[in-house]
């Protein structure tokens, strides 16, 4: 683990401890405005400040065509949001001893990873005996994301493990089997009695519920192809969970709090594992290195990204998938973060500018994370990546 977050200024430091985020009316009109923009049919927004949300609200419809509000407490699909929830749990795991970060896969599985089916494409390469928990928390494997990405549709390391982020949805697989084997309990029951039952979620599971029916979002892809709710039967460590906004800023809130794990593991989550260096997250494991997130020192912590904000150190967490987009960010220091769920692949052009209206001048990554603004689309062309782009006066 290195440390690279900087100091922050005094002036800095002040506004984390006394400014506190919008909410209300202009909050409400400047969501509807972005969404109008951004062609976002439904979003959901909570801002939390002292580890308390104080705000919440839903705009637009859950059901375009049924003319269905959307409302705070419409489940929709987490996404790798889950990834997040996951990491708290695992991180619980580590706080009592029942799992080591630095421990080695030999020494955590009962056969070798490749015996295992879904893991049989590593079997020629002796590298997965290199992978320890902090490796597949931090997304540091080197696995790619998900195999199918390849042409031959293998599973297999675009860099030595331990050298490079590159976001693994395959890695969080690994360790699910991992907690599963180390615990002897199923994912789902181990984050309903972790997390869920411990801050009150009770609409938020890692698998279709059947007294969800009629509750669900449809979602909308980027041209406003419905797309429906898929019933997930599978608990996924990756992305399976089914939540609510209300569900959701209960958990992020007692994250900002530190509920349920030790100061020591809560600051080992977030504190820096490896310097981020790629352009873009995704493709995340494509070639090439910059230097235009050094100033904000982005970095990955265990399960979340982590930046130095001008309101003091921040973490934060997407989920998105087709027709879902979904956003948590959190600042440590005063406590305060924003949830925002989605049921359109559009929202991710107005995360940042709401963001910004609810916190000020934040420093969000926001290009690194794709989250390219509604009216600055010449930086989603082909060969944008190729010249990243950070917000005025967060280069360092």
């Amino acid at each position: 683990m290195i440390s690279i977050f900087r100091s922050v200024t005094l002036a800095a430091l002040l506004v984390g401890c006394t400014a506190a985020p919008q909410r209300g009316p202009t909050v409400d009109a400047e969501i509807l405005r972005l969404m109008t923009a951004a062609k976002v049919p439904g979003l959901a927004l909570a801002v939390i400040d002292h580890g308390q949300v104080v705000y919440s609200q839903a705009y637009g419809y859950a059901d375009v065509a049924a003319a269905k509000p959307l409302r705070t407490d419409t489940i929709m699909y987490g996404a790798s949001l889950t990834k997040a929830a996951f990491a708290y749990m695992v991180m619980q795991l580590v706080d009592e001893n029942v799992l080591s970060l630095d421990a080695a896969l030999p020494a955590l599985l009962k056969k070798p990873l490749p015996d295992y089916p879904a893991f049989a494409d590593l079997k020629d390469d002796p590298r997965w005996q290199q992978l320890t928990p902090r490796m597949l928390l931090s997304h540091t494997s080197g696995l790619l994301n998900w195999r199918f990405i390849n042409d031959n549709g293998k599973l297999d390391f675009k860099y030595p493990p331990g050298s490079r982020y590159v976001y693994s949805g395959e890695g969080l697989q690994i360790l699910q089997l991992v907690v599963e084997e180390r615990t002897g309990t199923p994912l789902q029951t181990l984050m309903r009695q972790r997390v869920f039952e411990r801050f009150g979620m009770r609409d938020t599971s890692m698998i279709w519920r059947n007294d969800f029916a009629g509750r669900e979002t449809t979602h909308y892809g980027r041209d406003g192809t419905v797309i429906a709710h898929k019933r997930r039967s599978g608990a996924r460590a990756a992305g399976s969970m089914d939540t609510t906004l209300n569900d959701y800023a209960r958990f992020m809130a007692g994250v900002l709090r530190g509920d349920g794990l030790s100061a020591k593991a809560r600051a080992e989550m977030l504190s820096p594992q490896l310097a981020i260096v790629s352009p873009q997250q995704f493709p995340s494991h494509w070639p090439g290195e910059t230097t235009a997130n050094r100033g904000i020192a982005l970095s990955i912590g265990l399960g979340w990204p982590l930046y130095n904000s001008p309101l003091g150190p921040a973490f934060f967490k997407e989920g998105n998938d087709d027709g879902t987009n979904n956003f948590a960010l959190g600042f440590v220091r005063p406590q305060s973060g924003i949830v925002m769920l989605s049921n359109s692949s559009n929202a991710e052009r107005m995360f940042f500018p709401a963001v910004e209206h609810v916190f000020g001048k934040t420093c969000l990554p926001w290009f690194w994370m794709s989250y390219i603004p509604y009216d600055r689309p010449e930086l989603a062309r082909p060969g944008a990546r190729e010249h990243p782009v950070v917000s005025a006066g967060c280069e360092g």
